[in-house]
Parts: structure tokens; sequence; C-alpha cells
């Protein structure tokens, strides 16, 4: 594969590469790393996907995949007990294999090294280095909402800083809210002798109630082995108002999942509203803008064909869970 091709596999669907001549040199690189980390939780939904596709693309670009399920990052984040978040990360895991990674992806538990006597040098380093405005900056988008902040949250970007250099990372992955924590690796690591990692931005899916974003803790998910019934369910009492494309959740699942696969999409309607409509993602797009096509009709389709699309994941994991 060229490097323009290589290039365009990488950068299809990222909102930001930093930066792309850098990325250019990567690509060039014999042996080269991509990684993102994950906070081990409860559910593995779409929002985690969107990240989980891109790191399949990585792979297709050449790209050694290195996924860290970061369960000290949960601890500090108060997300349970050691015990509790070690449990689910093996689960987690199969879900992103589910999800189309490659054997060849690597997994890594981040106690496996953060305790290090080496590793804990470089995050004191790294301390010294970075103030305390910027690393609670770095977390707004991370950590729950709380009035009295915790020291673990600004302990936790140096962490995510030193990972990269102990995962030898070239590229590092993550959505929109990761971009502070990857500004912080870009400007610092090099302060301690190591290069910038080149860092790849995807979208955040907005929550299924309206809001920024998707997440278990808010319980506006859609998990990726949720039954069909359950992802009607959820899908028809989501947030889609008539004629706004703009952070509506079911146009964005429609973007990410179902026109990333599929050229066209079916819309069933009984022939007294219209009958059916077989819609490209631009016909579709006009068409609920003008308020030609109702909401309803839109949550059903895509209600259906994504339960579809998942039947893979879902049989997978039945499977592996045996």
């Amino acid at each position: 594969m060229d490097i323009d091709s290589t290039r365009n596999i990488i950068k299809k669907g990222a909102l930001e590469v930093v930066t792309p001549d850098e990325l250019d040199e990567k690509i060039k690189k014999n042996q080269k790393t991509a990684y993102i980390g994950y906070e081990p939780s409860g559910k593995v939904h779409l929002g985690h996907a969107i990240t989980v596709k891109k790191m399949i693309d990585l792979e297709k670009a050449g790209f050694k995949v290195k996924i860290l399920l970061a369960d000290l990052h949960a601890f500090l984040n108060g997300k349970g007990s050691l015990e509790e978040i070690k449990e689910i990360s093996d689960y987690n895991a199969k879900c992103f294999r589910a999800l189309g990674l490659s054997e060849e992806a690597e997994f890594s538990l981040g106690s496996s090294f953060q305790t290090r006597e080496d590793y804990t040098m470089k995050v004191y380093q790294l301390a010294l280095l970075t103030t305390l405005t910027r690393a609670k900056r770095s977390m707004a988008q991370i950590t729950r909402d709380a009035e009295d902040h915790q020291v673990a949250e600004v302990i936790y970007p140096l962490m995510q800083v030193v990972d990269m250099l102990f995962l030898d990372v070239d590229l590092a992955v993550g959505g929109m809210e990761q971009r502070k924590i990857h500004m912080l690796a870009r400007d610092n690591l090099p302060k301690l002798g190591f290069p910038s990692p080149v860092c790849i931005h995807t979208p955040l899916l907005h929550g299924t109630d309206g809001s920024d974003k998707m997440s278990s803790s808010k319980e506006n998910f859609i998990a990726i082995d949720d039954e069909p019934k359950v992802i009607k369910k959820k899908i028809k009492k989501s947030y889609c108002p008539a004629g706004e494309i703009e952070g509506n959740p079911i146009i964005e699942i429609a973007h990410h999942f179902i026109f990333s696969e599929r050229d066209r999409l079916v819309i069933k309607r009984p022939d007294k509203f219209g009958g059916n409509l077989d819609l490209t993602q631009e016909e579709l797009l006009k068409m609920y803008k003008n308020r030609d096509l109702h909401p309803l009709d839109l949550k059903n389709s895509v209600a259906d064909c994504l339960a579809d699309i998942l039947e893979p994941v879902r049989n997978y994991l039945k499977k592996t869970h045996k």
C-alpha cells in the first residue's frame, strides 16, 4: 500500500491529526505502534466502537496496535475497587476483539507496569514539568462532575503521558476529550528526552439523551452486545429532534455505523405515510432536514439496521462467554 492510500485510511473519519507531516514519517517506519487506553467499565458501547474502528484502520495501515486496559486510571477516576475493575477488564477485551481487532492486537493491564520504580520516577519527573492548572484542565472532560476535586485527578494525566513512553507509542488515538492530555504528552515528553507521539482524535458520539457524550455512567448508551429489542427500545426513547442534524445521536449512529458499512438505508413506512424509501446518506440528511422524514421512521429503521450490523458482535461474545 502506498503512502497516500495509507494516510487516507488513517485519516478517514478523524477530526484531526497532530501533525500530518509527522504522520507521514511514522508511516514510513518498518515497525510502528498505535495505542489507545480505555478505562475498564461495565459496558462497551457505540462511543467506544468509534475508536475501535479507528484502531482497526491502523492495523490495516501496518501499525502494531496496543490496547491499554487502564485499571489504575479507572481506580483513580472513582470507577470502583481494583478487584471490581480487573474483573471487567477481560470482558472488555473480548468486546474489542468482537468489534474486529485482530489476534495480533496486544492488550495490557495498566497495573502490570504502572507500579514499577522506573515508571513512578518518570511520573515524578513529569510532575515537575506540569502546572497544577494544566493538569486539572486536561481532565475536564474525563472525570466525573464534582464540587471538590481529588488529587487523583492530576495524577491521572501524568500517568497517561508516561504510559505512552512505556508502551513505545508512535501514535496515540482518542476521542476529542483526550486532546488536552495528548497535547500534554506532545509538549512534555521531549523535555524528558523522548519523541512526541502523533495524535489522532475521533468524534465523540452524543448520548441517546442528547448530552455531549455517550457514557455508561449516564445510562445514555447503546451497548455493542445489546439485544435487538433492547436497541429498539433505547433508540425509540432517544433524543431525535425533527429537522435537526447537528447533535442528533440517531443521525450520528447512522453515519458512523450504518453508512460506513452500507451505501443505502431502507426506511420502512406504511403506504399511507408514503411507503418505503431506499436512501443514500445524502438523501436521508436532505429529507430529514426538510422534515420530509419523521423521527420515528428514522429511529425504527436505524434500530433494525444497527441490530443487524451488531449481530456478529453479539454472536462472538455469546460464543466466547461459554
